[in-house]
């Protein structure tokens, strides 16, 4: 199974602001440059988690964004879930629909498979994803100090 690009921002994006400690919020251009993505994508990336809760924004001097409580506990199972958004794996009935699609059955086991995939993802949450090394990794991209200094 493979995410799209804009969970894997979204991810990323949720991972950043997770390690923001003692500096001021980073705004979404910051974020962008930190995680090299474009800012139009982190823009909208940042607007649906802003949507689901889990990022506050805010404008003007001062402003910048933050993870929620509830974006640090969220489990990057159910965040998948809700970005990639419901659908198989393989599309059975696209515009030219499988012939073998009223008997086969890789459709059923294709989706116990992602189901798997989910589950194994269910228990961990963002702040376990930036505990060491990778927050302090985190840290020192926005920084632009190395590690540990």
């Amino acid at each position: 199974m493979r995410l799209t690009r804009f969970t894997d921002v979204a991810l990323r994006v949720l991972m950043r602001l997770a390690v923001v400690e003692n500096e001021d919020p980073p705004t979404t251009r910051e974020v962008a440059a930190t995680i090299k993505v474009p800012y139009s994508h982190a823009a909208k990336v940042v607007a649906r988690l802003q949507h689901l809760g889990l990022v506050e924004a805010r404008r003007g001097r001062g402003g910048g964004l933050a993870v929620t409580a509830r974006g640090r506990s969220a489990s990057i199972g159910g965040l998948v879930r809700e970005l990639e958004g419901p659908g198989d794996v393989v599309d059975c009935e696209g515009t030219t629909p499988c012939p073998l699609r009223s008997a086969c059955r890789l459709r059923g086991a294709l989706r116990e498979a992602a189901e798997a995939f989910y589950a194994a993802l269910d228990p961990i949450t963002v702040t376990e994803l930036t505990a060491s090394p990778t927050g302090p990794l985190l840290i020192s991209i926005s920084s632009g100090r190395p590690p540990g200094r």
